[in-house]
């Protein structure tokens, strides 16, 4: 049945072609791609706690094909006086929805608003997570999130996030914000343009579909506004020096969620806005989007 259901799930990408388009509506060079890195990475065992490394994943493509993607150059965001080096990735252009969602875990939490390209919400980080390592085992990458035991809940204990291995994650939070950001320096991504058209937000309910709102400069739909989203840190304040990678504190209480959900008000749109959520708590403003690295 899994088969059948992704041949279904898979057969409108198979035809899709990606061109996304700035505020002006000229075209931008991140058309869909399959994000392989040959140069680092690791294959996923059928353990989710643990796998061994070799030198190239073998990336199943129709998996990868669930999303388009589009590749982040090595790029540094600065923060005050500091400056932050953060290696290249891959992200995907939408958020993940409740189709996706559903093939991968087998279901999908109760959601606000029901349909397949919605985004999915209602989703704490620890199942968030728990996605992430699902999807990289099908395709056949490594595992990033390493635990010792899952509570009925899906609370993850003694839980370590593993950096250097070729998988499907959360971004940080100053990869999330750059990709956001979409190389620009203006208070929201848009400049001065109407929001409305490129964030769905100030709603009494949602999430929207995805994709239904102009793009950023790099092809990136809903990066503010629709369902605010997850990423890896834990929340605290930013360091005094500068850093490569930064991942944020090695412990905390909250999680960072970034980009306003679709209840917020335009300033929680920011890309510079931050939100704090426990990680066991989930909203129904509150989804997530993957990143793909091959490790740092």
């Amino acid at each position: 049945m899994r088969l059948k259901h992704l041949i279904s799930l898979c057969m409108p990408f198979a035809f899709m072609t990606f061109v996304a388009c700035t505020a002006s509506g000229d075209a931008v060079e991140g058309k869909q791609v399959f994000p392989i890195d040959t140069d680092s990475g690791s294959k996923s065992s059928s353990d989710s706690k643990s796998s061994s490394s070799v030198k190239a994943p073998d990336i199943d493509p129709t998996i990868f094909g669930l999303f388009d993607w589009v590749k982040i150059p090595k790029s540094t965001i600065t923060r005050g006086v500091n400056s932050f080096g953060v290696n290249s990735f891959s992200i995907a252009t939408t958020e993940v929805t409740q189709k996706v969602y559903e093939f991968v875990m087998g279901g999908v939490p109760k959601q606000s608003k029901v349909g397949d390209e919605r985004a999915v919400s209602d989703v704490n980080w620890y199942r968030a997570a728990l996605f992430c390592n699902e999807i990289s085992k099908l395709a056949g990458l490594d595992t990033a999130y390493v635990y010792k035991s899952i509570t009925a809940d899906s609370v993850l204990k003694d839980l370590s996030i593993r950096y250097s291995v070729a998988s499907m994650r959360l971004p940080t939070e100053n990869e999330w914000e750059i990709a956001a950001r979409g190389k620009t320096t203006t208070t929201y991504y848009w400049d001065k343009d109407v929001a409305s058209k490129y964030a769905y937000y100030g709603q009494n309910s949602g999430p929207d579909e995805v994709a239904q709102k102009t793009p950023n400069a790099y092809g990136l739909y809903d990066m503010a506004g629709n369902v605010a989203e997850w990423v890896n840190d834990w929340y605290g304040d930013y360091p005094k020096k500068e850093s490569d990678n930064y991942a944020g504190p090695k412990t905390g209480e909250y999680r960072i969620v970034r980009g306003g959900g679709w209840s917020d008000k335009v300033t929680a749109l920011a890309p510079k806005e931050r939100e704090k959520l426990a990680p066991a708590q989930s909203k129904v403003t509150v989804g997530f989007r993957l990143v793909y690295s091959t490790g740092f």
